[in-house]
């Protein structure tokens, strides 16, 4: 058991979204946190005090998935009307879309050196996009139903794809190929990921479980069901030793991997929760859902323990090195149920107490050429109006005088 410093603690929360929180991802620095939401826009939400919030208005339906660059540099978000957008994060917003999905995009992910994106989607397909030239490089079709999300291995190597059709597919990127398939019976998965190191994936069920696979010896390591909801989310500490799911239940459970259990369970939102995620150093995590707010939880675990895995891990990246058993290798592979010594953590009460919770949205308004054109038309229209009621006005004032003397 965690010590009592190391329990996740609620920050703070954010409230400006007006419906369901899709997705979010903290920035590569650890100052901003970027959400997207049903209400079809983008949010940028910053760390200082009183601080203004960007909302990015631009897509014409709901926001599946947002992702900062590795640099941070760049926003990438899915939307149900069918592209994928590039945001430089700042009060300009400047973009980039994408159009080459016939169906809603599900999920946005860079590769780890930025270069490329993954993007799932209804169509039942994956594509992957060059960052550098903006532009769209191939498809990767196998799946038979609506592709839910689609990952980048840390190296850059593979893919890992879930779909409806209860498949989880590992491509190869370098010939385009389908090399392994995992297959569930029961439900499918709703959001999949490598762990740091890229030698395991996890997955986040329809069916209320999480599950662990090693890629390496395509054998299934771990299997928990600590939910009473659908799994919607996961997300690994940078350590590789931890996992936080989000659940239709209505809570967040942080998994230790290496002893194989449950260790928290928190109960901050009211309602499904649809996301969660760790920031890059893991000493933060966010989570959002149906209850339209952010949380922002603190938390220390394994601090110094988790610097030198990033070290090992990002060597990992650049050279062939032979797979390590560094990640979450388990005696032997059981299922796990919720156990009585689990730390229940709810903040609910707290929400209310914190300091910052509705700060100002500045809205960051993005139009196609035929908008801009119409809406300065409507500027000219306006303008000219003010003119000739500013005119009949001083002959109003003139013949008045006139009058008068």
């Amino acid at each position: 058991m965690a010590s009592a410093t190391e329990d996740p603690v609620l920050e703070r929360y954010f409230k400006g979204h007006k419906a369901a929180i899709t997705s979010l991802d903290l920035s590569p620095n650890g100052k901003q946190l970027a959400t997207a939401s049903w209400d079809t826009f983008l949010m940028l939400w910053n760390f200082k005090p009183h601080a203004r919030a960007y909302r990015y208005v631009g897509h014409k339906d709901v926001v599946t998935s947002v992702q900062f660059s590795p640099h941070g540099n760049l926003l990438a978000s899915a939307s149900r009307d069918r592209t994928v957008r590039l945001w430089i994060p700042d009060k300009r917003g400047k973009f980039s879309e994408f159009k080459a999905h016939t169906a809603p995009v599900r999920s946005v992910d860079f590769s780890a050196d930025g270069q490329f994106l993954a993007t799932a989607s209804e169509d039942k397909s994956i594509k992957v996009w060059s960052m550098y030239r903006q532009r769209f490089l191939y498809s990767l079709y196998r799946h038979t139903h609506w592709v839910r999300c689609a990952k980048f291995s840390p190296d850059g190597r593979l893919i890992v794809s879930c779909s409806e059709d209860k498949t989880i597919k590992i491509w190869d990127t370098t010939n385009k190929q389908c090399v392994n398939n995992f297959s569930d019976s029961v439900g499918f998965a709703n959001f999949v990921d490598f762990n740091p190191s890229g030698t395991c994936i996890a997955s986040a069920g329809s069916d209320q479980t999480v599950k662990v696979w090693d890629v390496r010896v395509n054998k299934l390591l771990q299997h928990y069901q600590v939910h009473s909801g659908g799994v919607n989310c996961i997300s690994f500490h940078p350590s590789g030793n931890y996992l936080v799911t989000a659940s239709s239940d209505g809570t967040l459970k942080i998994l230790d991997l290496l002893e194989g259990r449950l260790i928290y369970t928190l109960q901050g939102h009211t309602g499904p929760v649809f996301t969660v995620s760790f920031s890059k150093g893991g000493e933060l995590f966010a989570s959002g859902g149906a209850d339209t707010q952010v949380l922002l939880w603190r938390t220390n675990f394994d601090e110094l323990h988790c610097k030198g895995l990033n070290k090992r891990n990002l060597k990992r990246l650049h050279f062939d090195s032979p797979p390590h058993l560094l990640d979450i290798y388990p005696r032997t592979p059981h299922p796990h149920e919720e156990k009585v010594e689990t730390v229940e953590i709810n903040p609910k009460l707290e929400v209310i107490d914190l300091q910052i919770s509705t700060p100002p949205v500045v809205d960051i308004l993005s139009f196609d050429s035929t908008t801009t054109v119409s809406i300065l038309e409507q500027r000219l229209t306006l303008t000219e109006d003010k003119l000739k009621d500013c005119l009949e006005n001083q002959q109003k004032l003139f013949s008045a005088v006139q009058q008068k003397s």
